[in-house]
């Protein structure tokens, strides 16, 4: 009997894709965005390649209501520079939530996943709203569940 290891195709990696949403209020941080990395990843599936976007759409709703534990509000900064002197910037997550309150779940899972080209694919399956709202209601995603509290969003 002549055994063989299964590595998936183009048409495995297509096929299957499934959409889940994930309400964020009042959810710690760093939970939601480990269950959202790696359901991008595909590492909840038994198919799972590390080598192969294998994973998941994922829909994040109501991301400036998300939780931060401890004095992370004000003492977390957030940093980028321009490359010229003097040019780096730094935000704390109260002022980037007044802003740009998807990016804080952005980040988070940024960070969860690979930094090179698969990453970048990966990220491009996550899909943040600040409202409940989100023009995703036609792929009918499912309730992603995060350990601790249960999303009932639609």
């Amino acid at each position: 009997m002549e055994r063989r290891t299964w590595s998936p195709k183009q048409d495995d990696l297509t096929r299957g894709k499934r959409w889940y949403v994930v309400d964020a209020e009042g959810q710690t941080l760093g939970r939601i965005a480990s269950v959202i990395a790696a359901t991008l990843r595909g590492k909840t599936k038994p198919t799972y390649t590390q080598h192969a976007d294998m994973g998941d759409f994922v829909i994040v709703v109501n991301a400036e209501k998300v939780a931060l534990t401890g004095k992370k509000e004000t003492q977390k900064l957030y940093s980028r520079h321009s490359g010229f002197p003097g040019g780096l910037r730094q935000r704390s997550v109260r002022e980037v939530r007044a802003s740009h309150p998807e990016r804080i779940i952005q980040n988070a899972v940024r960070g969860m996943l690979p930094g090179n080209v698969l990453g970048q694919r990966q990220l491009r399956k996550l899909k943040v709203y600040v409202g409940p709202d989100h023009p995703h209601a036609t792929q009918q995603p499912e309730p992603l569940l995060v350990k601790g509290a249960p999303s009932t969003a639609n």
